[in-house]
């Protein structure tokens, strides 16, 4: 039987978890904050979490690269980022995510035509999802800055099924001394995945094992809001303090989230980063609360946390690492996330514009 990994076979042209993805997030940092970041991103990842945040990088070229495993190594998760200023008023932004299972065997040829194992029949393929976001931001003010991504996204099984697709965000930050405010809208105006399926493929053992023949489709992703706050808290010429909460509000119907109904659900997310001279961070923080029964009807809340810590080798480069627990759906539910950060080039002190914060 073919082994397949993908929801999309679905009909549903708007299912709950459409291109969900992309909302793993990006960079050790974030996630080891929890994935709280809307408003207290600053670097080239900003382009993910809030591209009007990609106006507080303070180089001329800003590099980051990511990998991490998930579900003991079966899944692998990479990004990459570049940054570059336009003037002195905007910025752009260049991404590329990966998320991927590879080898997965294709037994659909396991027995021969006499009817006898042969395992040199087995081959394999790769289930992956691409999605490559253009950024562009924009300093309105000292304490406005705005952005947007147009993102374009690739997901494919193999020789069986894939999918194009085409989306926007949009993002702001308002500045008001060590207060940010940030708002994401992800997809505001409806993504959409055009899915062609080579049915014959699939076709005989599908019939034989009562499974739905695929048709080609349209997948919709539908919009979602994240609010965030985030607060700079000054401690002296030695240390610092960086709080952040996040708001990531669907509007698909009921969610297994800590606040939702039959319009929209309400994910929250907290995030705290302790800095020791500009140099080294340690971080930590929670989210995706979810309401967990267990075979006796008892319900739980439950939660991911998430740790990390941060080091600045010098003005150029910067590592981090995070450690982040998916829950027990795997003998190893830890995920281990590591990032490298490249700046080059940086700015003068009076290259911008405007201003708004220095972080």
């Amino acid at each position: 039987m073919l082994f397949s990994i993908r929801a999309g076979f679905s009909q549903s042209i708007a299912p709950k978890y459409s291109n969900e993805f992309l909302s793993i997030g990006v960079g050790a940092r974030a996630l080891g904050m929890g994935g709280a970041q809307v408003a207290a991103s600053r670097d080239v990842t900003s382009a993910y979490w809030n591209p009007a945040a990609l106006m507080g990088i303070q180089h001329k070229y800003e590099f980051t690269l990511m990998h991490s495993e998930y579900f003991a190594g079966v899944a692998q998760y990479d990004y990459l980022g570049f940054s570059t200023p336009i003037k002195n008023e905007s910025q752009v932004a260049i991404s590329l995510i990966r998320f991927g299972v590879d080898d997965i065997p294709d037994t659909r040829f396991l027995y021969d035509a006499n009817g006898a194992l042969n395992y040199n029949n087995i081959q394999f393929f790769n289930a992956a999802d691409y999605a490559l976001l253009l950024s562009y931001a924009r300093d309105l003010s000292d304490k406005f800055k705005v952005g947007a991504n147009a993102k374009v996204i690739h997901r494919n099984v193999g020789k069986f099924a894939q999918a194009w697709g085409f989306g926007l965000d949009i993002g702001g930050i308002y500045i008001h001394k060590k207060l940010t405010l940030g708002l994401m809208v992800r997809d505001i105006t409806t993504t959409f995945n055009a899915w062609s399926h080579d049915a014959e493929l699939v076709r005989d053992i599908y019939s034989l094992t009562d499974n739905e023949i695929p048709i080609n489709s349209v997948e919709l992703t539908l919009p979602r809001a994240i609010g965030s706050i985030a607060y700079d808290w000054k401690l002296g010429t030695n240390f610092s303090l960086l709080t952040v909460a996040d708001l990531d509000m669907t509007f698909d119907g009921n969610r297994n989230t800590l606040i939702h109904n039959s319009v929209f659900s309400i994910d929250p997310r907290l995030g705290i980063e302790a800095g020791f001279q500009r140099i080294a961070y340690l971080r930590a923080g929670i989210g995706n609360f979810q309401y967990i029964k267990d075979f006796e009807g008892n319900e739980s809340l439950n939660m991911q946390p998430s740790m990390g810590v941060g080091v600045v080798l010098n003005e150029k480069f910067q590592i981090d690492y995070a450690l982040s627990d998916i829950g027990n759906v795997s003998e190893t539910p830890y995920s281990h996330v590591f990032s490298v950060k490249v700046s080059l080039e940086k700015l003068d002190s009076e290259f911008r514009k405007f201003k708004g914060w220095d972080r």
